[in-house]
Formats: C-alpha cells, sequence, structure tokens
C-alpha cells in the first residue's frame, strides 16, 4: 500500500468526515429536533401526535446507539487482530527472556506498541513491561521509529 503521508504520534489518529463530522451531526439534530417535537406534542390534545412524537424520539436515540455501538464493535475487532498480530511480532522480535512474558502485555500495550518499530521493539517492550506502563499516548510517544498503520479502522 503507498504511503499517503508520514505518520507519527501527532498525525496517526484516523478522522472520517463523513462518519464523525457529517453522519454523528445529523444524528444529533435528528434527536434534538425528535425531543423538541415530543414535548411541543404534550401540549396537544391528540394522543396520536404525542404516540408519534414519542415513537420519533425513540428511533433517534436507537440510531445514536447504533452510530455509537457500530465503531465500539468495529474497534473490538481490531483491537483483538491487533492482539493477535502483535502477539506473533512479540514472539518472533523478543529475545529469549521477554518471550515468556508475552502473555503479560495487556491489550492496550499491544495496541501502542504496534507503531514500534522492529529494531526498539525489544527495548521498549522490556521498559513497557519493567514499568507496567499502561497509557496508550504515554508509550506511544516513547516510540522513537514510527512504523505507520494505514489501514485502521
Amino acid at each position: 500500500m503507498e504511503k499517503p503521508y508520514n505518520q507519527s504520534y501527532e498525525n496517526h489518529a484516523r478522522t472520517i468526515f463523513g462518519y464523525h463530522g457529517v453522519a454523528l451531526s445529523l444524528f444529533t439534530i435528528n434527536v434534538a429536533w425528535s425531543l423538541y417535537r415530543l414535548k411541543r406534542s404534550f401540549s396537544s390534545a391528540s394522543t396520536f401526535v404525542r404516540a408519534d412524537a414519542g415513537i420519533a424520539f425513540l428511533l433517534a436515540v436507537a440510531l445514536i446507539l447504533l452510530f455509537f455501538y457500530a465503531r465500539v464493535f468495529a474497534l473490538t475487532v481490531q483491537d483483538r487482530v491487533i492482539r493477535l498480530e502483535m502477539t506473533l511480532r512479540l514472539e518472533r522480535l523478543l529475545p529469549p527472556d521477554l518471550q515468556s512474558r508475552v502473555h503479560e502485555f495487556h491489550v492496550d500495550q499491544l495496541i501502542a506498541l504496534r507503531f514500534a518499530s522492529d529494531e526498539e521493539l525489544p527495548d521498549l517492550a522490556r521498559r513497557v513491561l519493567t514499568e507496567n506502563l499502561t497509557d496508550r499516548k504515554t508509550i506511544k510517544k516513547m516510540i522513537k521509529k514510527w512504523r505507520p498503520d494505514f489501514l485502521r479502522v
């Protein structure tokens, strides 16, 4: 895959304008509008209008939940793949004294370590285990030679 840009800690986060910007904005506007209509429907004498507004509001809330859960489900699958990939990579690159400790890494540590180059991964992995570093940002900032990942969800 052609590299669209040099990836680093500062620019590795991925934001999709259509998803994070447009869709979320439209879903949020829909919830607000549905809530407004629901509040206004209580001044109406018609039970049908109240029911219609109530259903519209519930549907708007369901769409927001769907938006967020779809993201969470995709990220969970991605994290499982990263865990497998990094376990195999660590077993291949770590010195013998650390290979037996591969199972000690937490998923957050593996997710952060995936950006480390093959050359610096063994030393960085040792430091992560020794100092019990768990914060993704802290670990990512320690990486000197960034290994880009352009296939993130």
